[in-house]
């Protein structure tokens, strides 16, 4: 969502967050993905000021293509365990075959 690295989301500003969204946004008008999958749900909801998002497939474009939000799979994401991961990331990419 921006183009920096950073130890922790922590470190990032809302007005990184939004700027990060921005560019995405056009970027996926430029490429035309079909599926934008996007790490991370605070991030997707600061970026895109979508408060309520949750983890999954989301009713809202990004211009013409499907948003999907899957948790960030850094270790220090410990709300969702490898299998979890691993159902929800298996979840996209049979979107993606649709």
């Amino acid at each position: 969502m921006v183009p920096h690295a950073t130890a922790t989301a922590a470190e990032l500003t809302k007005e990184d967050f939004l700027a990060g969204g921005r560019i995405l946004a056009a970027k996926v008008k430029k490429y035309q993905p079909r599926i934008v999958a996007i790490l991370g749900v605070g991030a997707y909801r600061t970026a895109f000021a979508k408060p309520k998002a949750i983890i999954g497939e989301q009713s809202e474009h990004i211009h013409s293509a499907r948003v999907w939000v899957l948790p960030n799979p850094s270790g220090l994401n410990a709300n969702y365990q490898l299998p979890d991961l691993v159902r929800l990331f298996r979840n996209l990419r049979e979107a993606a075959k649709e």
